[in-house]
């Protein structure tokens, strides 16, 4: 007993029987077992105690006075308050007619008198799971009508996006790459109408150059995960050439892995590109070049000799143009390797004559910061573009030594590496590993991926303090990938940095 006062009841019965002998008796039998019990001798009474707070049960006789058990089991059920509750007639009324007949009205069992104890607890018990079972199968039914509610809702969401969005988009499967829907952006930008495309795929339908490209990205989607801002030529059904930017997201309809693909026209954004970069070959570069002859007659003392004043002017201004001289330079370096302007010859170079020559030129920036070089070369035969590589190997020397102290030591050097951190050429498993490593400030966790992108610096006042465009590693990259290679950094601030170059060794005959 002590341990059903300290428990919660195991359920709540309301128990409705005009003779008190049958509540007492079934009151202490259902408390003994742990159960909450009301009990009541009135119809009535009943009803509005179990409208105030509806019990998990109730036990209900048929013979009473005003109101008999049938009546009262009508109105339980025609109210949405105590329309579930399980209802177990207990009656001396034996008669197959009088059981029907409580059943017709809604009970759920029907118990003779005189009862069993045992009887009674196994049917009560059983009503009870089986409502609990009600229960949990009504709120998994509520919770499933939720969800397709929702995702109704999204889907006309989506709809709508879709159809109305000013950007292409398109939905294809990834094991055949069919198209399976496109919106009117996608349809306009293309030239096609929608029985073109649907039930199509991407290498049926000529997109142009980038075809197999494309199809092969969305094949490749579930291992490589969504893609964004992905550069491709497009070409329309009149053959007319777009440059669009891809992104890539990997999405199950009805249990298909698909790719939903989303294009944004670039081509007049490209046009203007090239305009830019024109416009800097021809109406920049030439002014510079001529204010920097002009300073250097300044300086030679051609047209004069300076005050220590104005000697100070030339040399901030002989700087600021020279600055501005590698800016220019190398924002047309890397913008014509993206646009494909720039190839790379490749032909058979010598690997220790790469670390060595980029060292000799930057040995005298070495030795007025007071910054030691050290190179260890290694004899072995690339296929490469020579000047473009040494191209990035000064730079990442310039870098290091720009960024360390007077009394610190550069190391540049190569080694032959089974690296598997990244694929590359399928036909080799042996690379050249370059690696730079310097005693300085260090580069920060969350700068380590973004230095290597355009007009990005460790510091803001890198480029007004070191000299820097801000360019120099995003034409690295450039040039390293062009070579199907890989350039990373490892870093621990205020300890120094390491920045590695990866080239697959190519296989001479």
């Amino acid at each position: 007993m002590l341990k059903q006062l300290f428990n919660s009841p195991k359920a709540d019965i309301l128990v409705i029987d005009d003779t008190p002998e049958n509540l007492n008796l079934l009151s202490a039998m259902l408390t003994e077992q742990g159960y909450k019990v009301r009990s009541v001798t009135k119809g009535s009474t009943g009803l509005r105690g179990a409208n105030a707070v509806p019990p998990d049960l109730i036990l209900l006789d048929v013979n009473m006075p005003e109101m008999n058990g049938y009546e009262v089991c009508q109105q339980l059920k025609t109210s949405d308050r105590t329309r579930d509750i399980p209802v177990i007639f207990i009656s001396a009324l034996g008669d197959v007619l009088d059981k029907v007949k409580a059943f017709a009205v809604g009970g759920v069992d029907y118990i003779t008198k005189p009862f069993q104890l045992e009887e009674v607890l196994a049917r009560i018990e059983n009503h009870l799971t089986i409502r609990q079972l009600q229960k949990q199968l009504q709120a998994q039914n509520q919770q499933l009508q939720q969800e397709i509610r929702n995702r109704a809702k999204a889907e006309e969401k989506f709809a709508k996006v879709f159809r109305s969005s000013p950007n292409p988009i398109a939905i294809a499967t990834i094991s055949e790459t069919r198209f399976l829907d496109v919106n009117p952006s996608f349809l306009k930008m293309s030239g096609y109408c929608l029985d073109d495309v649907i039930g199509h795929t991407v290498r049926e339908i000529d997109l142009g150059k980038n075809t197999v490209a494309i199809a092969q990205t969305i094949q490749n989607l579930p291992d490589s995960g969504s893609l964004y801002n992905l550069e491709f030529e497009f070409s329309t059904k009149s053959a007319e050439l777009k440059t669009i930017l891809l992104s890539i997201e990997l999405i199950d309809l009805a249990g298909v892995p698909c790719a939903l693909l989303i294009a944004n026209d670039i081509t007049e954004r490209k046009r203007l590109e090239n305009e830019f970069i024109s416009l800097v070959s021809h109406e920049l570069r030439t002014p510079l070049t001529s204010t920097m002859g002009a300073l250097d007659l300044l300086s030679a003392g051609q047209l004069g000799t300076l005050t220590a004043q104005g000697q100070k002017v030339l040399s901030i201004a002989t700087n600021n143009t020279e600055r501005l001289i590698r800016l220019v330079n190398d924002i047309l370096d890397l913008e014509r390797m993206k646009s494909g302007k720039i190839f790379m010859r490749k032909a058979k170079c010598n690997a220790a004559e790469l670390l060595i020559t980029a060292t000799e030129a930057m040995q005298a920036m070495a030795d007025k910061l007071q910054v030691k070089l050290i190179v260890n070369p290694l004899e072995i035969e690339l296929w490469a573009d020579a000047d473009r590589l040494l191209q990035t190997l000064t730079n990442l020397l310039s870098n290091a030594i720009k960024f360390s102290e007077p009394g610190d030591t550069v190391w540049i050097s190569a080694t032959v590496s089974e690296y598997q951190g990244v694929e590359l050429k399928k036909d080799t498993s042996n690379y050249l590993l370059i690696t730079i490593q310097d005693e300085g400030r260090g580069i920060p966790e969350d700068k380590l991926q973004i230095i290597f992108e355009r007009f990005q610096q460790v510091d803001a006042s890198d480029s007004r303090n070191k000299g820097g465009t801000g360019l120099g590693l995003a034409i690295c990259r450039n040039i390293v990938q062009q070579h199907n290679g890989k350039i990373w950094v490892q870093s621990v601030l205020g300890e120094g940095s390491t920045f590695y170059v990866l080239l697959p060794l190519a296989v001479f005959n």
